[in-house]
């Protein structure tokens, strides 16, 4: 092995549906798909046996119900996929400091400094496997590699692969050493680097390109020409597997928000701004439980034809209050254009900064007794759960429904 291939990379199988069947194991086997059930949800994540059909996450779950009429689709539980994956995250760093989580299910780890003490990469990888799976119940696909872009291309080739009607089992381990590197990824599509989408390789294709390894081909000067000094300069490098990159844990966070997407498009400033109570409420919950306080409140809406935007305020002093947020979020959306209804509505905070480096400023009392409030709600809702309180337009005929984080991320639910 050579000595450079220490960066794994982890990916969870199927990780959301997994973990439904690990929940039900009556789900074993079956096509089973986690995401919004209505007609605007998407698929979140699909079992190997969904993908059969041709399902694929981000698919319209409408669509992916007529390619498979016995499909069976889960509104998932956030919290549960969060949860599990903390689980396995405390596994990783058993082996090394060094994880750098790139989602609930996925996570680079460098292992350089392991090897001494727990052995070679590749045995690590193979005890990686195994106690996930003794502790979930749980299968993952590791990548072995000189670097995090190889690593990642190694984890996908050891995953298992549909073909035709049946799932291929991956070997669940793949190692690409600095000798090997051509030989594994010079055969793939082009479309396998980061960043190659459908309009890349369209001037790629243009330009004869269809693999890594005809991409090698091309002169620098020809790539930044076509398509821009930066992604040209990265495109050079990556096919010819060049990755400074390092595994960096504990990243900060740079933002926190929530935006759903409605059953039925939203009307007018009343019920906008109901909708827009409780997205901030469960923002700024987010911001304190996190101990961080944020300058820049952002809107974002989406109008039934699909059309994007947003507005943003930043302000001299961070907060988490939900009245300040609230009030500054009711702001922007009065300047925003409402007038053909709303289909999807966010709030994010940015420009965040540590609860405890926050200094009373002039002019601030106005939202002290706010911070109160808030404070007893946080209390209220740690100890009784996050239904126990809220605002008023969170009461619905069936109690509170506060937002979570999660909540609605893959489109609304439908019965």
């Amino acid at each position: 092995m050579s000595k450079g291939s220490s960066i794994l990379h982890v990916d969870m199988n199927a990780f959301f549906a997994a973990v439904e069947v690990v929940q039900n194991p009556k789900l074993e086997g079956k096509p089973v798909v986690v995401g919004g059930t209505g007609r605007r949800g998407v698929v979140a994540a699909a079992s190997y046996e969904a993908r059969i059909y041709g399902i694929r996450s981000a698919m319209p779950s409408h669509q992916a119900q007529r390619l498979c009429p016995h499909l069976i689709s889960l509104p998932g539980n956030y919290g549960l996929y969060e949860e599990v994956s903390r689980r396995v995250m405390k596994i990783f760093k058993d082996y090394t400091p060094l994880v750098e989580p790139l989602s609930l299910d996925e996570a680079f780890l460098d292992v350089s400094g392991s090897k001494r003490l727990l052995g070679s990469p590749l045995d690590l990888a193979k005890q990686i496997r195994e106690r996930v799976f003794e502790a979930e119940h749980l299968m993952c696909s590791v990548g072995i590699a000189p670097n995090k872009f190889l690593a990642k291309l190694a984890s996908d080739a050891a995953k298992p692969k549909i073909l035709g009607q049946k799932t291929k089992i991956g070997s669940g381990l793949c190692l690409v050493t600095e000798e090997n590197t051509e030989d594994f990824l010079f055969p793939l599509p082009v479309g396998a680097i980061w960043g190659v989408g459908p309009q890349t390789r369209k001037r790629l294709t243009r330009l004869g390109v269809k693999t890594i390894g005809d991409l090698t081909k091309i002169p620098a000067t020809t790539l930044t020409t076509a398509l821009g000094q930066a992604a040209g300069a990265q495109l050079w490098r990556l096919c010819r597997g060049i990755d400074e990159r390092v595994v960096t844990p504990n990243q900060k966070l740079k933002s926190i928000g929530h935006e759903e997407t409605f059953s039925q498009d939203r009307h007018g400033l009343p019920e906008l701004n109901k909708e827009l109570s409780r997205i901030v409420d469960a923002v700024a919950g987010r911001l304190r439980k996190s101990e961080k306080l944020g300058k820049t409140i952002n809107v974002k809406l989406r109008s039934p034809d699909f059309v994007t935007t947003s507005r943003s305020e930043t302000l001299l002093n961070a907060t988490n209050t939900s009245a300040e947020i609230l009030s500054i979020a009711r702001t922007l959306l009065k300047k925003m254009d409402i007038a053909d209804g709303v289909r999807l509505l966010g709030v994010s905070v940015s420009n965040l900064q540590d609860s405890e480096v926050h200094q009373l400023q002039l002019g601030e009392d106005d939202y002290s007794t706010q911070r109160d409030v808030d404070e007893a709600v946080d209390e209220i809702r740690q100890r009784f759960g996050g239904d126990a309180i809220g605002p008023g337009s969170t009461v619905g005929p069936e109690g509170i429904k506060a937002k979570r984080k999660g909540t609605q991320q893959w489109g609304p639910q439908e019965n």
